[in-house]
């Protein structure tokens, strides 16, 4: 199985098993160094899962009195969560004021 089809939490399983066997030091230089590789390999593999749920989750805005902010159709309205750099990307569920 590659670590594309392995679940976040399987990744992060034998992420943690990794660790534990590169910290015990029972193993050759080699062998380390083959695990360390998977382990890379493995860490890349949960951010990428990590940014796509992300990318996936949108926040309700709340208004002043804590109720979820909804459109004229009664829609809630969206936001999605800031990108690495700390912008928010724009939402098609949110108005641009410049706009109006």
């Amino acid at each position: 199985m590659g670590n594309d089809d392995l679940t976040y939490e399987q990744a992060f399983s034998r992420l943690e098993e990794i660790t534990r066997q590169l910290e015990g030091r029972s193993l050759s230089l080699e062998e380390s160094l083959a695990v360390f590789e998977e382990g890379m390999r493995l860490c890349r593999t949960c951010l990428e899962k990590l940014q796509s749920a992300e990318q996936r989750v949108e926040r309700i805005l709340l208004d002043t009195g804590g109720a979820p902010r909804t459109d004229e159709q009664g829609r809630f309205l969206t936001e999605p969560f800031p990108d690495a750099n700390g912008q928010a990307p724009v939402s098609p569920s949110r108005k641009d004021p410049e706009s109006s």
